[in-house]
């Protein structure tokens, strides 16, 4: 597998080093080495990639706010001289976090663990999954497979979802937004009742007063979401 990638660092040094790593990495295609987010932010649409290493401390626009602009389909790998930012850089769901000055070795580390990554969740594209029985999530630092079939219903956090299954006690935690979680799953057996629920279709047995009841929970049923699963039940209604 090789990986399409860009450089954004504002530091001349800290840039070419990272060029240098990349250009004797096989798994690794350089496709743009940028010196601040500004001129990366117009040049990656027109050039995407697969992989970014991508300085946090940069005036204008700093990593962490660029991070947020760039396409779900693109991983991050953070590289800064400030070790506070490390749980900054996972909260928006970096895929690694590398300290300045920056070693091959550590650098390698991170390269595997998105070659990991992109071969578990090809090119981590976001369309259904139709034609699989699981996804991975990416749950404390590890990838977790999770069986569709197993799947009772996801809840939105505030920056967080939890996959809530009917062999686990505990949901799986993640950091990964309802709408791409949304448009993940198979539309044909997975619906949105509430800003903060997906619940899957064939797990739904009890609707009692305006709220799906799994257990000892229930699910709220939202008015902007209410209509499309009212067709949904009386398609199978007797």
């Amino acid at each position: 597998m090789t990986l399409r990638c860009a450089i954004v660092d504002d530091e001349p040094l800290a840039l070419g080093l990272l060029q240098s790593y990349v250009q004797k990495t096989p798994m690794l295609q350089l496709c743009g080495a940028y010196s601040s987010a500004i001129q990366a932010m117009k040049a990656l649409p027109e050039n995407p990639v697969d992989l970014l290493f991508l300085d946090i401390q940069m005036p204008d626009l700093n990593g962490l706010e660029f991070s947020r602009m760039v396409p779900a389909t693109t991983r991050i790998i953070f590289t800064t001289a400030f070790e506070q930012y490390a749980i900054n850089g996972y909260r928006v769901n970096a895929l690694d976090y590398l300290l300045k000055p920056i070693s091959y070795t550590d650098f390698m580390e991170a390269v595997n663990k998105a070659i990991q990554w992109f071969e578990l969740s090809p090119k981590g594209n976001t369309s259904p999954v139709t034609d699989s029985t699981y996804i991975y999530v990416k749950s404390d630092y590890k990838l977790i497979q999770i069986e569709l079939d197993k799947i009772l219903y996801i809840e939105g956090l505030k920056d967080y979802i939890k996959i809530h299954t009917e062999d686990n006690p505990r949901p799986v935690l993640s950091l990964v937004s309802m709408k791409v979680m949304e448009e993940k799953l198979p539309s044909e057996r997975f619906i949105r009742v509430h800003r903060s629920f997906i619940v899957q279709k064939q797990k739904i047995k009890i609707i009692d007063k305006g709220r799906i009841v799994f257990g000892k929970e229930y699910i709220p049923i939202s008015d902007s979401y209410k209509q499309e699963l009212q067709n949904y039940v009386n398609e199978h209604i007797i």
